[in-house]
């Protein structure tokens, strides 16, 4: 993903919690576009009965929306952020970011935070301070590498 988005498009970008029925059929629109369309991944997978359990976020650019993610605390205590999907037309212009920024906020520190990323993702993610663990797996019929950060201590 190109980082020199400029200044004008990052004032185009907002994230706000899908917490209505309206805002929910845009996340699973944007899911749908690109993972099932787009890439493939079967609808059975993509819906994978998590949803109720989660936060999702829905990213805008301007007035159109543009991005999804999704945020669920594991039984382990640990945070996954997942589900991270930007319209084609909309890439390249910081939604992925934000989306990233919107799942981390508010966590208490030193929460542990998981991502499985596209194996073609990983430095994007690194720039985060997510850091790779364990070997590189198949999910969805494609590579994926696990991702972990803690939160800060410190502010």
């Amino acid at each position: 993903m190109n980082s020199s988005h400029s200044a004008s498009e990052s004032s185009l970008i907002r994230v706000e919690v899908a917490d209505s029925d309206e805002l929910f059929n845009y996340v699973f629109f944007i899911r749908t576009q690109v993972f099932v369309e787009e890439t493939s991944v079967d609808q059975e997978d993509e819906y994978d009965g998590f949803d109720h359990l989660s936060t999702h976020f829905l990213a805008w650019y301007g007035n159109n929306p543009a991005g999804a993610a999704r945020r669920r605390r594991l039984m382990s205590g640990a945070i996954k952020l997942e589900r991270f999907a930007v319209l084609k037309e909309f890439r390249s212009k910081g939604i992925g970011a934000a989306l990233v920024h919107a799942g981390l906020e508010g966590l208490p520190p030193g929460t542990k935070v998981l991502i499985h990323s596209l194996s073609s993702k990983v430095t994007y993610y690194q720039r985060f301070g997510f850091e790779p663990v364990g070997e590189e797996f198949e999910e969805a019929g494609m590579m994926h590498q696990e991702m972990v950060l803690t939160t800060p201590i410190e502010p």
